[in-house]
């Protein structure tokens, strides 16, 4: 399912990783409803209007970006200065680069693993 030309910040949406153990893990926990569109990152990448949407909703692009990628360590990322179109153009260079999962609930975007997110996720999808 592509929605290129939706606007994603009124959809219920989470971009993760089928193949990450974390990502299958939140998703289960979180008991999305069946409205919900689960977009496999790898499978089918991020579009530019969909990474602008969901910096929309937070406050950088580096907020959206995952330090954590292996690539962030082997193109020695973390000794250089990065500016927020350098975390833009690298997320949409390669999928790593998105921290994950990213839940967009109507328009709030919940961002990473960490318990807290998962549990303010969790509180918007279930009230």
């Amino acid at each position: 399912m592509h929605f290129e030309n939706q606007d994603i910040s009124k959809m219920n949406k989470i971009y993760h990783l089928s193949t990450c153990n974390t990502c299958s893990r939140i998703i289960n926990e979180l008991q999305l409803p069946e409205d919900f569109t689960l977009q496999d990152i790898k499978t089918e990448p991020i579009t530019e209007a969909q990474l602008e949407a969901m910096r929309n909703l937070t406050d950088s692009y580096e907020s959206l970006f995952s330090k954590r990628a292996r690539l962030y360590k082997e193109l020695g990322l973390k000794d250089k200065t990065l500016t927020d179109d350098d975390y833009k153009n690298y997320i949409l260079d390669h999928y790593t680069f998105l921290k994950r999962p990213v839940l967009i609930v109507d328009e709030q975007i919940f961002i990473g693993n960490a318990k807290k997110t998962v549990e303010a996720a969790k509180a918007a999808l279930h009230g």
